[in-house]
């Protein structure tokens, strides 16, 4: 089993990797000076507080305090864990993620289930081209031979256990394929397969490795046999249940094919069924996901803006498609920041998006969709059925709903709009019409780290300049200095003299976790004004006087002690040594 990562590695990554390059293409950033900076994408504000070094290599927000370097903007933006993190850095800078340890697994491996999951992906493509029916559906819903590899659709036997006989019948793997939601139990517990006679979709997380599946029944005729008539031929789609991999309200079908097949997304689009998003891709248009059978959840919401500016949520025009958009819309609401835009388009009784885009074409589908409604006016005509409006009790009624949704929307010109346009149909006003600006928390040193001892000076201009560690020479004449932050000053140069060249991101990761971990972050955040010069000729006078502090306290406690119980022999000679010292002129020296 794969164990720790090592540090060297991520320092090796994080000296690859440009954190711009990281952040530029999910948070679209400006040019401040020397850094760039942007509204944070963690947070809800319409004054920029996200500020990104490239000098330090990593992020700030003066407003929520979010703050790490590349490897932690990964986890907390795309929702990953540090490994997948670490993988997905790997990948983009043509690394191999090395591990040693194989015995010290780490708590979020699941390297067993994912590889179970894939050979039972597998399984089921293999079993397609063996089932008459399945090869008749998908001919007849006209998907070819390069659409069927992409998503790796595939079909589940009929039987009882065609997966657990394929994939193995012993105890460690029958508990594998329960934590993978591969069986279900049937009266008296016997275990059987849940998926049988179904086509297969195999559901794909960010990193593209099969995390669950969805199947789906093609006709009732091809399930006349089967052990499931019996009982009925079951839902249209049946997904796996919530496992330790998979979370139906994070997750959206084919966001993995999204990102394979586009560069940089400028619009999704979320329809309901598996089958609408093959044949919207294999129709060319590429931007198509789908919710797993479940409502638009919030973190679906935060998933679709993350991904892309434009959100398109595509419905059936019934009653159920007309309740599911407005649960989407509710969702999106508290996540529509400037510069975000959603839309709903509601299909012809009848029609779904795979029928639709067969009948009229990619040009016609693309062209419903240009027709699409905006977030804006759908709210405001679904508010205001069945109210008569002409009215003063009408229009009161309509602000009545209408403000506690508006009131989750983010600050910015759209709920300003937005509140505006309530105004103008009721005449009511929304109670922000002119909001207070937000004030953006200025990043100067004084306002944002602690109070500036000589400790805390050293550290910030270590964190500012990683190579003064060069500068200091052991041992340190500080080390003895009872002062806070000085045995913390001391492993940094230690750290720093023992890896040679990593920059301000590198060392903040490899105090990630740790109690000191806030302090330095805060302390990273010190702007040193000047030459670099400049800085070093501060930074070892700095060192100096923690080392003339150090004389001074050892002499102070020898002098108390003689005054006290007295000294022995070699501490006269060393108060001797120390009152001599003082005595003589200091020079300018590290060490």
């Amino acid at each position: 089993m794969p164990g720790l990562i090592p540090e060297r590695f991520i320092d090796e990554l994080l000296a690859r990797i440009d954190i711009v390059d990281v952040v530029q293409p999910r948070v679209p950033l400006k040019r401040a000076g020397r850094e760039w900076t942007a509204c944070c994408p963690f947070h809800d504000e319409r004054t920029p507080s996200f500020y990104v070094s490239p000098a330090k290599q990593f992020y700030h927000c003066f407003g929520c305090g979010a703050h790490g370097s590349a490897i932690k903007f990964l986890m907390e933006y795309e929702h990953l864990e540090f490994p997948d993190a670490v993988e997905e850095l790997a990948q983009s800078a043509g690394l191999t993620v090395p591990h040693e340890g194989g015995a010290a697994k780490p708590r979020e491996d699941r390297t067993d289930l994912y590889g179970l999951l894939d050979a039972a992906a597998t399984f089921y493509q293999r079993a397609l081209p063996a089932s008459a029916p399945a090869q008749a559906y998908c001919k007849k819903r006209g998907l070819d031979k390069d659409i069927i590899e992409r998503f790796r659709i595939g079909w589940a036997p009929g039987g009882w256990d065609a997966v657990k006989r394929a994939l193995g019948t012993g105890d460690a793997k029958t508990r594998l394929l329960e934590q993978a939601g591969m069986l279900s139990a049937g009266d008296g517990g016997k275990r059987y397969d849940r998926f049988r006679e179904r086509l297969m979709f195999p559901i794909m997380d960010r990193r593209g490795r099969v995390i669950a599946f969805g199947g789906r029944v093609i006709t009732s005729a091809s399930n006349a046999h089967s052990a499931d008539s019996a009982r009925g031929e079951g839902p249209k789609y049946l997904n796996s249940p919530e496992t330790p991999l998979f979370h139906k309200g994070r997750e959206l079908f084919a966001l993995w094919q999204v990102r394979q097949a586009n560069g940089k997304l400028a619009r999704l689009i979320v329809v309901e069924g598996y089958m609408d998003v093959v044949s919207l891709h294999q129709a060319g248009i590429t931007q198509a996901v789908a919710t797993l059978g479940t409502s638009t959840s919030n973190e679906h919401a935060e998933l679709l803006f993350r991904t892309a500016p434009d959100v398109f949520f595509c419905f059936d025009g019934d009653r159920a498609g007309r309740s599911a958009a407005w649960r989407a819309l509710e969702s999106v609401l508290p996540r529509m920041r400037d510069g975000r835009q959603a839309f709903f388009l509601f299909l012809p009784e009848g029609e779904d998006p795979d029928t639709l885009v067969r009948k009229e074409g990619t040009d016609g589908f693309e062209a419903r969709l240009k027709n699409a409604t905006p977030l804006s006016e759908y709210f405001f005509a679904q508010l205001s059925q069945d109210i008569n409006v002409a009215t003063l009790d009408g229009r009161a009624r309509l602000a009545e709903h209408a403000k506690p949704l508006l009131a989750k929307l983010p600050d910015g010109a759209f709920r300003d709009l937005m509140y505006a346009e309530l105004e103008k149909r009721t005449g009511v006003q929304g109670g922000i019409a002119n909001p207070a600006p937000v004030s953006r928390r200025n990043p100067q040193p004084a306002a944002n780290t602690p109070r500036r001892t000589l400790v805390r000076s050293a550290i910030a201009m270590l964190l500012a300049n990683p190579a003064l560690a060069q500068e200091v020479t052991l041992p340190y004449a500080f080390a003895e200095l009872d002062k806070p932050g000085v045995p913390l000053l001391t492993e940094l140069l230690d750290f720093l003299q023992a890896r040679p060249g990593i920059n301000t991101a590198m060392l903040l990761e490899h105090f990630a976790g740790r109690e000191e971990s806030a302090a330095l972050q805060k302390l990273a955040l010190t702007e040193f004004p000047g030459e670099p010069e400049a800085l070093r000729a501060e930074f070892l006078d700095a060192v100096r006087k923690l080392g003339e502090q150090t004389t001074q306290q050892r002499l102070d406690a020898l002098i108390r002690k003689q005054s006290g119980v007295g000294l022995d022999d070699p501490e006269k000679q060393e108060l001797r040594e120390l009152l001599a010292r003082k005595a003589v002129p200091a020079t300018p020296s590290a060490s």
